[in-house]
Order: C-alpha cells, then sequence, then structure tokens
C-alpha cells in the first residue's frame, strides 16, 4: 500500500517535467530533507519512440492527392488526421469531457467559391502520334481552377507571344495563346480578347529544368465558378518540341481537360493537449494540407500527426507532462494560421510560440535541398553577408523596425543543431523570407519560425513524389521539433537560466563574426559608420532577446532578473569593444 503511494508520487514529479534523483523513504512520514531534481531529457524520451513511420505513411497516403481546400484529396486528409488522432487517445471535442485533455475537432466553414479537383487532361499537336503531355505522368499540367473542355476536347491554332503588347498586335479570338512567361502578366488580356485557354512555360532556374525535362511546377488561374477559361502548364521537354512545331508554320493542338467544380465547406483540423498549469498559454503548430506534392506538404502533415501520436503515448506512459497547452493545427496555408489567430482574440493573447512545418521530409540526396530553419527577422535580414544566405526563395530587405528579437530563434536552432549532431544530419538557417505559415504568428507580433527545406530541384512540381521523401528526415525534424515543444510548453526559471546562457554565448559569437566580416568590409571600401551601426544592430538584438525570457512568467525571479541583467551588460562591453576595434 505504501509503495503503491510513493509510486504514485513519482508519477507525478514525473509529469511535472522533472525527475528525482533521491526519493526520500520517509516522505510519508514527515521527511524534511530536499529532494534534489533535475530537467527531464526530452532527447532521450522522444528518441526511441519517433520512428518517422507514422510520418512516412501518412505522407505516402497524402501525396496520392491534388490538394485543394474542399476537394476530394484534402477531406480524404483532414478525416485521416482524425482517425489517427482518436486512435492516440484524443477525444473528439464535442464528445470530451472537461477532464479530458487530449481533444481533436474539425471547424467547418461555407466557402465563397466552389472547390476544384483535376480528373484527367491531355494536350496534342494535330497531325503527330503522340500527345505532347498526359495528366497520368503529368499531373501539374493543369492549371488549377481551369475548366473543363468539351468532352470532345477543343481543337485550335496557338498564336505564341513574346511581350504582353504582342496581344494588342496578334489575333488570338477563338485561339489559344503560348507564351514563356506568368500568365498573371497577360491573363486578363488573353480573356477578354477571346482566348480560348493558354499554354505557358515558366520553370525557374533552380529546377535545372534542362535536367528535369519532364518537371512541370503547378500554376494558377483565378477562381471562375461559371467560366469556361483553361491552362495548361509545359514541361521544358514539351515547350521545346511546341516552339519546333510553331517555326515551321502553323500549329494546331488537340487539348482535353476534365476538371470538377462544386459546392462544398472548408475543414480545418485542431488538436490540443491542455496545460495542467497554465491552460491559456500555448505553442502552436501548424502544417498546410493543400498542395499537389509530396515534400510540399504532405510531409509536414504526416510529420506532425506522429508528432501528436508521440506526444500522446509518452503521457500515457507517465513520461511527459504539459504545463502549458500544446496546439497541432492542420488547414489551409496562411489562412487558416491567419484565421485561428485572428477569430479569438483572448484564445491569440495566450499563444507564445508558433512554429510551422512546410516541406520537411526531404531526401536531400535527390532533391538538393537542405534543411533549414527560417529565422525570425534579425539583422541577418537586412545586412545578409558572411554565412548567412538567402534561398533561391528569396526575401525583402527589412528595417530595424521590422526586426523581432526573442529567445525562440537560438533555443529552435540549439535544439536542432543537438539533433543533428546525435544523428549526423545537416541544420541550416536562412534569414527571414515569408510566405508559409510563420508568417501570421509574426503579423500578430507572436514569436514563429519556419522549419523547411530549400532550394528543391522538384518544388511544386509533378516530380515531388514519395521517392523524394526521407523517413529518417522525418523523424529528424519531428523529433527535434517535439522536443521543442516540450521544453517551450513547460518552460521554467531552470529553462529561462539556459536561455540566458545559451543567448549570451551566440551573441558574443555573433558580434565577434560581425566584426570580423566588418573590418574586411572597411577594407574594401565600407565606412566605420555603416559597420558599427551593424553590431549596434547585433547588440540590441540579443539585449531585447534576452529580455524576452520574462514572457516564461519568470519576471518576478530575481535571479533571473538578476542574470539577465548580467548576461547584457557581458554583451555591451563585448560589442564597445568590438566596435572600437574597427578603428
Amino acid at each position: 500500500m505504501e509503495m503503491g503511494r510513493i509510486t504514485g508520487i513519482k508519477k507525478i514529479i514525473i509529469r511535472q517535467g522533472i525527475v528525482p534523483t533521491l526519493l526520500c523513504l520517509s516522505f510519508l512520514t514527515g521527511c524534511s530533507q530536499h529532494t534534489e531534481e533535475k530537467q527531464v531529457d526530452y532527447f532521450n524520451l522522444v528518441r526511441p519512440e519517433f520512428t518517422g513511420k507514422l510520418a512516412y505513411e501518412t505522407t505516402d497516403f497524402v501525396e496520392d492527392y491534388w490538394r485543394v481546400v474542399g476537394n476530394t484529396g484534402f477531406d480524404k486528409t483532414i478525416y485521416l488526421i482524425a482517425d489517427s488522432l482518436q486512435a492516440a487517445g484524443y477525444i473528439l471535442e464535442e464528445k470530451a469531457k472537461e477532464s479530458d485533455r487530449f481533444t481533436y475537432r474539425i471547424e467547418k466553414r461555407a466557402m465563397t467559391h466552389k472547390t476544384w479537383e483535376p480528373i484527367s487532361a491531355s494536350l496534342q499537336i494535330v497531325g503527330q502520334d503522340t500527345p505532347l503531355l498526359l495528366s497520368k505522368s503529368n499531373h501539374n499540367m493543369t492549371y488549377l481552377n481551369s475548366a473543363s473542355t468539351p468532352k470532345e476536347g477543343i481543337k485550335a491554332e496557338v498564336v505564341q507571344i513574346k511581350s504582353v503588347d504582342d496581344l494588342m498586335s496578334k489575333s488570338i479570338k477563338g485561339k489559344v495563346v503560348f507564351a514563356e512567361m506568368s500568365a498573371r502578366k497577360f491573363y486578363k488580356t488573353a480573356v477578354k480578347q477571346g482566348a480560348l485557354g493558354i499554354l505557358t512555360y515558366d520553370n525557374p532556374s533552380y529546377l535545372q529544368p534542362e535536367k528535369n525535362t519532364t518537371s512541370i511546377q503547378f500554376r494558377r488561374l483565378p477562381s471562375q465558378d461559371n467560366g469556361n477559361f483553361w491552362g495548361i502548364a509545359l514541361s521544358y521537354e514539351a515547350k521545346e518540341k511546341l516552339v519546333a512545331q510553331l517555326k515551321k508554320g502553323k500549329t494546331e493542338v488537340l487539348v482535353n481537360i476534365e476538371t470538377k467544380r462544386y459546392p462544398s465547406e472548408e475543414l480545418t483540423i485542431v488538436a490540443d493537449i491542455k496545460g495542467n498549469e497554465l491552460p491559456n498559454e500555448r505553442l502552436v503548430y501548424s502544417a498546410h494540407i493543400q498542395e499537389p506534392g509530396a515534400n510540399d506538404n504532405a510531409t509536414g502533415v504526416g510529420t506532425q500527426l506522429e508528432m501528436a501520436k508521440t506526444a500522446a503515448k509518452l503521457f500515457a506512459e507517465n513520461k511527459i507532462e504539459f504545463k502549458r497547452t500544446m496546439t497541432f493545427l492542420w488547414g489551409d496555408e496562411i489562412v487558416s494560421t491567419n484565421r485561428y489567430i485572428q477569430e479569438n482574440p483572448k484564445r491569440a493573447k495566450g499563444i507564445k510560440w508558433g512554429i510551422s512545418l512546410d516541406m520537411v521530409g526531404e531526401n536531400t540526396a535527390m532533391t538538393g535541398g537542405t534543411f533549414l530553419i527560417e529565422k525570425m527577422p534579425d539583422p541577418s535580414a537586412i545586412w545578409t553577408r558572411g554565412k548567412d544566405k538567402h534561398s533561391e526563395w528569396g526575401g525583402d530587405v527589412l528595417k530595424l523596425e521590422d526586426m523581432k528579437p526573442h529567445y525562440q530563434n537560438d533555443f529552435i536552432i540549439s535544439t536542432f543543431k543537438e539533433q543533428g549532431k546525435h544523428a549526423n544530419w545537416i541544420v541550416e538557417t536562412n534569414p527571414f523570407e515569408g510566405g508559409s505559415d510563420h508568417t501570421p504568428f509574426l503579423q500578430n507580433n507572436i514569436p514563429g519560425l519556419l522549419l523547411w527545406h530549400f532550394t528543391d530541384q522538384f518544388y511544386h512540381t509533378d516530380n515531388d513524389r514519395i521517392d523524394k521523401v526521407s523517413k529518417e528526415t522525418m523523424k529528424n525534424v519531428g523529433t527535434a521539433a517535439l522536443v521543442s515543444g516540450l521544453e517551450l510548453v513547460n518552460a521554467s526559471s531552470k529553462f529561462a537560466k539556459t536561455q540566458i546562457e545559451n543567448l549570451k554565448t551566440r551573441a558574443k559569437s555573433r558580434l565577434e563574426t560581425e566584426a570580423k566580416l566588418s573590418k574586411t568590409a572597411i577594407a574594401k571600401g565600407s565606412t566605420i559608420n555603416a559597420e558599427e551601426k551593424i553590431i549596434t544592430a547585433w547588440e540590441d538584438w540579443y539585449l531585447n532577446a534576452l529580455n524576452s525570457i520574462n514572457d516564461i512568467n519568470v519576471s518576478h525571479n530575481s535571479e533571473i532578473k538578476t542574470a539577465i541583467s548580467n548576461a547584457q551588460k557581458e554583451i555591451q562591453l563585448k560589442s564597445k569593444a568590438l566596435r572600437a576595434s574597427l578603428n
């Protein structure tokens, strides 16, 4: 009986995020000895459980579908997630009791337009036996939101334009317009002038189109519930064949497209692990479902799902606890995340961290990509130099007022680097660029960053298939992401002390690096004032990042307050010395 009660006490201590190094056996009889405790090693708990199997299997299922909000593939993904959550112990919110801490819900909303999905498509040059493109092998050939052609297809002459001005000088009514440029530049004019549809080629160089000759990067038209306009995107190979035929003279094509447009509803799925101490404070993971590919973003969907399952299993085994709430969100990119923040101001006030999983499972030996942590806006997004490099996605140059200093940047980087060292896995960073589910967090002044891969020679193309996915990569990303989340939701004074030391160390290292770069820049003609400004910007960023540690409710702790102040003084002294060295 007594031993049973002691075991129960041990479970409580472990669930609070600490493991006793000494359990006083006389506790129940009034023991007054001090019990020494240490932080849980979440890596040791998560690594054996997160195999990547569920992440990979989910990715394999999801990538079979061309996913758009409201269509068959999108909805099947939502319900697959729901089934997996339920099997892992999450309770449907409407059936849950107040005491249930693992819940999920499917949010349903009316759509203002019809959903869309492709069925089949073919493109053939009239007079040639072999089709130029078939959707069976090029499932990105049909423009998103394209209308269907008549069942017998459309036979029409192709008119090539080299610029938008060409549309004004050529007769395109009842014809098909071909252009090697973005449709956004001429689509509206082509519609107004009576074109039947468009053929375009616009693959960027990072896709290595002359090597990946059959790749087609998906394209979209504006939503047209009752329109009949269509578009076909070409691979490099198809484009070359069409151009060669056009050089011979008048060219006609036979186009056959079948798509579905129908009323539907928008689904979003949200899973919560309710915190036991501060349930209104939360970390939100976000992975978007829409997109036609495997890495983008079936891998984010699958990895996040295995994270949710692993968290539930470890809790059920009394190995972890959740002081704050951990939320998993799957939906429409940016739209769902932004709405989650905007529609409930009270809930939004409690969102302390946001992490986006987008393209997190690449087999980099095949894609050419590198795993990246896209940082919150820091001075590298203003002065991008040294080892800091933008991806081919690119980013605008930010201003000092755009900076988002926060400990989350360096904490996440350090945690992922630890997993990288353990697994011999490369982890890199890039300056802020935007364009995924981390942006709504930042726009609402919530710390948010992105886990992703780039450059990827198959990005947004129909060659982004399951054979380019690595279970091992998803295992590494999911492990480090979940460990990071467990550290954050259970953060206390010990976590705060660790982050103070981490920020101090990384700040000094960054300042030294920037000073070396500044000396080189001065030697090449830059001014001392310009270079001092850069070092000062980094100094300010880290001073404010240290202040952000107070958001884990330790501002009342005089020891933490003193540690932050001391770290800031060390950074200021370091910065002052380095700025002086520029002279």
